[in-house]
């Protein structure tokens, strides 16, 4: 089996966010990057399925050199080599379009990535590789077992759950329960120093532009309203949260 992993550089979840020059660009200084935690569980995945079953993991990131470092923790967790496209992750349809360039031809049988990253969690790449590259595109995947060429595939909808039987090449995007995060071995830190790690130029051009960055608006106090004067928090809630 031949899989194709894109996994995205994130900042950490616990990072404080801040902009500079008039809120249109990123502070990224004291950040720490990561895998993206979606990606992290489509990763562990599809090194279980090459243990199982053989076959190749391939890791592939838009991003620039600042990545490296996550690209080889992904490399040291299990997968075979990696490519990165050169270009900054600008938006979905780019990104999308630099995964369906690199997959057109090289004949895998799953590309697998997050449901959504967690820094703009748009959640439509997958669904615009499917689409460009003509194969079928699922997400959330929850559950996922291969057997010959196909996929049996479990996922939460409103209300239930649906099981999903899929002919391969497929695009996915995964979440939690899928696999269990994995952890980097002495042995595999040192052994993906040595793995391939191919930097190619990008193609197309990026659609969108960014105009500025904005935070959300600051928790307010916290009002206590006595149990006995169960009208006035309707009222509040009705007046000011606007939530009924």
């Amino acid at each position: 089996m031949k899989i194709l992993v894109c996994i995205s550089s994130v900042p950490d979840t616990t990072s404080k966010i801040s902009f500079t020059d008039n809120n249109t660009v990123f502070d990224s200084n004291g950040v720490t990057y990561i895998i993206g935690p979606y990606d992290d569980y489509a990763l562990a995945r599809a090194v279980e399925l090459k243990e199982q079953s053989g076959g190749t993991v391939t890791v592939l990131n838009v991003g620039t050199a600042s990545s490296d470092p996550q690209i080889r923790k992904a490399l040291a967790i299990g997968a075979d080599d990696a490519i990165r496209v050169n270009a900054e992750p600008s938006d979905s349809y780019f990104v999308a379009e630099q995964i369906a360039h690199i997959a057109k031809d090289a004949g895998y049988d799953l590309i697998m990535m997050g449901r959504e990253t967690t820094d703009y969690n748009s959640g439509v790449v997958h669904g615009i590789v499917g689409e460009l590259l003509g194969i079928p595109s699922l997400s959330p995947v929850m559950e996922l077992t291969i057997e010959g060429d196909k996929a049996n595939i479990s996922r939460e909808i409103e209300g239930g759950k649906e099981k999903i039987e899929a002919t391969l090449p497929l695009v996915l995007g995964c979440q939690e329960p899928i696999a269990e995060w994995k952890i980097a071995s002495m042995r595999g830190i040192m052994t993906a120093r040595k793995k391939p790690l191919n930097v190619v130029e990008p193609v197309g051009e990026t659609l969108t532009n960014i105009s500025s960055y904005s935070l959300p608006p600051a928790k307010g106090a916290c009002k206590m309203i006595p149990a006995e004067e169960a009208e006035k928090l309707i009222e509040l809630l009705r007046t000011e949260a606007k939530v009924i």
